[in-house]
């Protein structure tokens, strides 16, 4: 009795509602060159460039706030920046690519009171 019939249709909303937080936030530390290449950053034998730091924020526009952090805290360089899915990805060296990610992540967290995780490494 509670099958729905041919004629009946379900309808089904659905809708995101993000949420004040920092998903992911990871520092690749001696990544190997190919990695580099598959994510289109272009190092060009760039030796100071050791590691990559990427971090997903919502909403997706704190993608911007999180890229301007990252340049101002260290020497990192800001390699991809999506306002639109909230992904940054930054390289450096890894003491510059973890000064960033932890400055980006202590702003979120202590300034625009964000839930945040805890930061990865690989």
């Amino acid at each position: 009795m509670n099958e729905l019939s041919m004629q009946d249709k379900m309808r089904i909303i659905q809708e995101l509602v993000p949420g004040k937080q920092i998903t992911l936030a990871h520092i690749i530390a001696n990544p190997d060159p190919i990695l580099y290449r598959k994510l289109g950053l272009d190092t060009k034998n760039d030796h100071s460039r050791s590691a990559i730091g990427v971090l997903t924020v919502s909403p997706a526009e704190t993608a911007v706030i999180c890229a301007d952090i990252a340049m101002k805290s260290s020497g990192a360089a800001v390699e991809f920046v999506d306002r639109f899915t909230g992904t940054v990805i930054i390289t450096g060296t890894v003491s510059e690519v973890e000064t960033s990610v932890t400055a980006m992540t202590s702003y979120c967290r202590d300034k625009l009171r964000y839930t945040v995780c805890e930061i990865t490494r690989t």
